[in-house]
């Protein structure tokens, strides 16, 4: 051996079972940002590509500069590379330091023949880098493949705005990325568990005692706990860095969850989905209900339909504000049929509280459209004529404006029997079609044909659906919001199993003094709870605040009616998450520990 440095790849095979979750975290950065930042370029192509064809010369440069798309792109990119960034040098700290803990006696013994403690830093820098040679490669693999299969879907499922994205395209961005990530993850990672191993004393090698003097000189306070709960508690609590990495981790990946969380917001607004979306519109030209209602009827008949509904309107209808009988204002009256009415909810556009039930049929009960500044409320009472009306249900915001904010204009909702009954109008000035997935293009003439015979006008707006491209977004966040949970999981696991194995003689020892197998359990369980908790705490106080403003910026700033409010939905998946990775990450290494007998844990080197 002519070097201290040709332990690294004697190390690297001794201890490839540990290893794999690092190289794992190293992966996934390098995968991650590969991903992103190709996508990203392939997207800026495609708008170079667009823009070209419009603009004449338009560079890739001008692409990403010049466009808001390009802007936005590399403004989420860059948003990206940082959170990735900051997961792997906690995740993959966490798994070093893990692993120096298990080594204390290795590095002892290498203070022993001489090595310093710059010898020692500079050998586990190398060793965390020697990884990098396996892992960067995969994670760059990876990430083309996936930009790769995701250019492939937009192009050919999605098709709509995406139709000219490039395939099979190699973005040199994502490339050097993904090695800067893969080597700067690595290099951050392991400073501080560099300078733990180099603090080593050669006392420890010679003595074997491979635990930090201080665990020794503490009495254990068990308080409302019993003994063996107090002990996991004071584990996770004793060893304060270990605490910092584990607490981070799951932190981060709370804070991650929040804010992904937004973004689903941010497609839902951007690009809406509702369920009573159409596929086809008639109207009349004069803009008033004049279209037949038996024209429902006919259309509902037809090859190629799958729902028809319609609408009524009148404008600036004399009422009675505030329960006052006598008219002091005015309101604007839209009626929804009964699938209409349906799609409200399941759309999720009616605030809670509201009750859809009683607005059906001929009643006195209506919806009413509304944002902050409303001084309507549910339960609020308006005459139309001699009839009192109650507002049994309020929308998130007002569908009919351009902003979603009402202006202090009343907009109420009314079923098509209550509509009639108030007005006298029974026709439509509206009706909407949804067509089934294999309507062709000859049906669709024919219900052209219908409407215009009988002097409306036809609207065709088959081609400005989104939903795939919705999907495709969402499944996207999603894909990362997984990736990061599963990592995160393994993470844990493999971090609470090495730390397990560094205690393995005091759990001998506990044991050996009459400690039974269900005792160390719950020992390992209070241990990985503690990290929960902590994380969990840490990650809300960060995580809620963060995700308002990323809210207030993404969303707020462009949809002024638009209001966060707590994510509770969000919260509890995240506290389930925590939970499941807890038990998850205990289960292991105590059903290893209650395996092995009491002589050979002692034994244990």
């Amino acid at each position: 051996m002519r070097s201290y440095l040709s332990l690294i790849p004697i190390s690297a095979r001794v201890h490839r079972r540990q290893n794999r979750m690092t190289l794992l975290c190293i992966i996934f950065a390098v995968f991650m940002v590969t991903a992103i930042f190709s996508m990203a370029e392939m997207g800026a192509r495609m708008e170079q590509s667009r823009l070209s064809e419009k603009h004449g010369d338009f560079s890739l440069l001008d692409s990403l500069v010049d466009t808001t798309m390009g802007q936005t792109l590399l403004i989420s990119a860059g948003v990206m590379f940082l959170l990735v960034l900051i997961a792997g040098v906690l995740m993959i700290s966490s798994s070093i330091n893990s692993s120096v803990a298990q080594r204390t006696s290795f590095f002892g013994m290498m203070r022993c023949i001489g090595m310093s403690k710059q010898q020692i830093i500079r050998f586990v820098r190398l060793e965390a880098l020697n990884w990098c040679k396996i892992a960067v490669p995969v994670g760059l693999v990876l990430g083309i493949l996936a930009s790769w299969a995701l250019c492939a879907v937009l192009r050919f499922f999605v098709g709509e705005e995406f139709s000219n994205i490039p395939l099979f395209g190699i973005s040199s961005i994502g490339i050097v990325s993904g090695i800067l990530v893969g080597v700067i993850t690595v290099l951050l990672a392991a400073r501080i568990p560099a300078k733990r191993a180099a603090k080593v004393s050669p006392v420890v090698a010679v003595s074997g005692n491979t635990e930090p003097d201080k665990t020794s000189r503490h009495f254990v306070h068990t308080g409302f706990f019993k003994i063996e709960t107090a002990l996991g508690i004071h584990h996770a609590a004793a060893a304060k860095k270990n605490l910092f990495l584990m607490t981070g981790s799951f932190a981060l990946s709370i804070v991650l969850f929040l804010s992904f969380s937004v973004l689903i917001d941010f497609v839902d607004h951007l690009m809406p989905q509702s369920a009573a979306a159409s596929d086809i519109d008639i109207s009349c030209s004069a803009g008033d209900n004049s279209i037949d209602s038996d024209l429902v009827r006919t259309l509902t008949n037809m090859k190629g339909v799958k729902q028809v509904y319609g609408r009524r309107s009148c404008f600036d209808v004399a009422a009675g504000m505030a329960g006052d009988m006598t008219p002091s204002g005015t309101v604007d009256l839209v009626s929804f049929d009964d699938f209409d009415l349906q799609a409200l909810q399941k759309d999720g556009t009616l605030l809670r509280g509201s009750d859809l039930s009683k607005v059906y049929g001929d009643s006195n009960y209506v919806l009413a459209t509304w944002d902050r500044n409303s001084p309507w409320d549910m339960g609020d009472t308006i005459f139309v004529g001699n009839d009192r009306i109650t507002i049994a249900g309020l929308l998130k915001y007002d569908p009919f404006s351009g902003n979603g904010l009402t202006g202090g204009k009343v907009t109420l909702i009314t079923s098509g029997e209550t509509f009639a009954r108030l007005t006298g109008i029974t026709d439509y000035s509206l009706i909407m079609i949804q067509t089934t997935s294999d309507v062709t293009d000859k049906e669709v003439a024919a219900i052209r044909r219908i409407a215009e015979e009988n002097g409306y006008h036809m609207t065709d707006r088959r081609d400005q659906r989104t939903s795939g491209t919705y999907f495709v977004f969402a499944a996207c966040v999603y894909a990362f919001l997984g990736i990061i949970a599963l990592v995160t999981v393994m993470n844990i696991v493999n971090s609470i199993s090495m730390s397990v194995s560094a205690r393995i003689k005091q759990y001998g020892a506990m044991r050996a003094v009459g400690m039974d197998g269900h005792q160390i359990s719950k020992m390992i369980l209070a241990e990985a709870f503690t990290y929960a908790f902590c994380g969990c705490v840490t990650g809300c106080i960060i995580g809620l605040p963060f995700s308002k403003m990323l809210y207030d910026f993404l969303i707020t700033s462009h949809f002024p009616y638009a209001v966060w409010s707590l994510p509770i939905r969000s919260l509890v998946i995240v506290i389930l998450f925590v939970t499941a990775a807890a038990v998850l990450a205990a289960y292991s290494p105590a059903k290893r520990i209650r395996m092995i007998s009491v002589t050979e844990t002692i034994n244990e080197l």
